[in-house]
Parts: structure tokens; C-alpha cells; sequence
């Protein structure tokens, strides 16, 4: 394994450390906590996201006026304790409630959920939407049902926007959820990724192989098949997604090609343009496009497809100007 990294046991406390003081005028660090906030409040509606780092920019990278008030970090690829995410949501209520942003995983469903009942009984007003956007596996071929992976960003940014703009608590719970049912995303995976403290890697693949539908922790995908072009990557991914939307021509959905923290941009600007060219074979708009790394698996080789479909104002919310250190 080779890392620029110390001790392996402090890599978490060691990213926060980095973060805060690399941004000092935007974010905060919780005392005695792995909570990243921003570091002015405005009066509206607070959200709060995390989970387990490796993830980066997720979640503490979105952290800032336009989209969330609080991140939550765990231990890498291990979600948060209740009380970190208890210590969030205290510190970030300014009276008009608290919105969690949960990918759907046990452990981050369970402590978040607990979090909230100890929130409420505070007389703190929290709500939650559970995201799970992955398409690689069905409801029924997974314990905890699909998992919740890239299209978490664009969640956060249209829920910031939102409550920027003034939305109650309920509306952007309301809000969350058809969103949540409008997006879905797919990966694929060319080499696994190792978490520190484990020192090897989480899977492993053939030099010429790959693995469609890998999860954001290295959890299996649906198929593996010998290394192929970008385009054809692409057709294989957009296949299930056109499935899963049943789109139809003139459709708008948002884009989003993200990097799973070891490919170039190079790779994905190219993935990206094979994505769009199928996309526009088959009359899909696509008035939102972004590429980039936003929700990665440490140094895992690969990229993730979300598509969004658009309705409402959600373009509008999209383009709002944020001000974080990841979008």
C-alpha cells in the first residue's frame, strides 16, 4: 500500500485538520467532533449529510451557504456515530428545523434515524429524506435495498438552493423524495480501492477486466467483463438507466459523470462525450452537465452515470451559485 498518509489510525482526524484550515473562512470544526459546518448560519432550514469518509468532496465538500450547513464524517467507509450526527443537528438548528440527507445504508439510516428521535426530543423539528439511487441491483437482490450513491450531490444542491430560498422543513422533506424518485446512477469499476487501516484492496480485477454496477465501497456489481472502449461502457450503463426511466424523446434530465477518485479527467471528459453522443442519438436533453469527481472511493478506478429527470424549477435550483469547496 502506498499512501501519502501517516498513521493509518489517524488519516480522518488528520483530513478534518486539513479541510478546516485550508478553509478557515467558510467551515468549522465541531469541538471535540468530526462535524464539518459552515461557519456563518443563515435563517432558514438546516441541512445536514455524512456518512464514512473516502468518499471526498462528499459530504464535507458541499458544506456551505447553498447547500448543506453540516457534514457528518465517520472512520472511512464506516458510517458516523448518532452522537456526532446528534452534535450536527444541535449545532446547526436555528429554529426552523433540521433536514437530514441519508444515503441508503444500514448503518447510516440507523444512526441518523436515532439522532433525529434524540433531536425531537429536544424539541428539535428534523425531517429526513433517504436516498438510494443506485440501479445496480434491485429492491429484492439486496438486504438494505438499493444504495444511495452520486446522485446524493445533485440532491444536496437542489435541497440547498431550496432552503436558501426560504422552503419549510416539510416542503423541502416533500421535495427531497420526488427528487429521490426522479434520479438514478450506475458505476463501473476498473480497480478496487484500499482502505487504510486494511491495507489491501477491497477487490480485485484483471488488468483487462472491469465490474458494472461496483458500489462506492467496492460492493459487487451485476456483471464483470473483459476491459471494452468508452462508448461501449457507455451503452451498457445508459441501456439500464433507459430502462429504469423509460424515457422517452425530448425528455430533460440532468447529467452528472462522476469520477470514483483514480480516474483522469481525461477519462471522463471522454466517457462523458460517448455519454452525451448516445444520449443525444436517442433525442435526451440534457440542459444540466457536470463532470468531475464529487462522490469517490478513495483512489478506486472508474466512473459513475446519474441522470436526474428535470421537472419543475429543479434547472434553476441546479444553476444557483453556491459557495463550497467541492461543487
Amino acid at each position: 500500500m502506498k499512501k501519502i498518509i501517516n498513521q493509518p489510525e489517524n488519516v480522518l482526524e488528520e483530513m478534518v485538520s486539513g479541510i478546516i484550515r485550508a478553509n478557515e473562512e467558510k467551515l468549522e470544526r465541531l469541538e471535540d467532533s468530526y462535524v464539518i459546518k459552515q461557519r456563518n448560519l443563515n435563517d432558514q432550514v438546516s441541512l445536514v449529510s455524512g456518512g464514512g469518509s473516502g468518499h471526498e468532496p462528499s459530504h464535507a465538500g458541499f458544506v456551505g451557504d447553498g447547500m448543506l450547513q453540516a457534514a457528518v464524517c465517520g472512520q472511512v467507509f464506516t458510517s458516523p456515530t448518532t452522537d456526532e450526527v446528534l452534535k450536527a443537528i444541535q449545532a446547526v438548528d436555528t429554529g426552523k428545523g433540521v433536514l437530514l440527507i441519508i444515503k441508503n445504508y444500514s448503518g447510516d439510516v440507523m444512526n441518523f434515524e436515532m439522532a433525529m428521535e434524540m433531536a425531537e426530543m429536544e424539541d428539535i423539528e428534523v425531517r429526513k429524506v433517504i436516498i438510494d439511487d443506485d440501479i445496480a441491483l434491485g429492491e429484492d437482490e439486496s438486504e438494505q435495498g438499493k444504495r444511495g450513491v452520486a446522485g446524493t450531490v445533485l440532491l444536496h444542491k437542489i435541497l440547498g438552493a431550496a432552503a436558501r430560498k426560504g422552503y419549510s422543513l416539510d416542503e423541502l422533506a416533500e421535495l427531497g423524495q420526488v427528487v429521490v424518485d426522479n434520479v438514478n446512477s450506475l458505476g463501473v469499476g476498473l480497480r478496487g480501492a484500499t482502505v487504510p487501516e486494511v491495507g489491501k484492496p477491497g477487490f480485485t480485477l484483471e488488468e483487462d477486466e472491469i465490474e458494472f454496477g461496483i458500489g462506492i465501497h467496492g460492493e459487487a456489481g451485476y456483471k464483470r467483463e473483459k476491459l471494452q472502449p468508452s462508448k461501449e461502457m457507455a451503452s451498457e450503463m445508459l441501456g439500464k438507466l433507459k430502462e429504469a426511466f423509460n424515457w422517452s424523446d425530448g425528455d430533460e434530465f440532468a447529467l452528472l459523470v462522476n469520477g470514483m477518485g483514480g480516474t483522469p479527467l481525461m477519462e471522463q471528459y471522454i466517457f462523458f462525450n460517448d455519454t452525451l453522443n448516445h444520449l443525444e442519438a436517442d433525442g435526451i436533453q440534457t440542459p444540466f452537465r457536470k463532470v468531475g469527481d464529487y462522490m469517490t472511493s478513495i483512489e478506486m478506478q472508474g466512473v459513475s452515470l446519474t441522470l436526474l429527470k428535470l421537472q419543475d424549477d429543479w434547472l434553476d435550483l441546479l444553476n444557483e451559485d453556491v459557495d463550497t469547496i467541492g461543487w
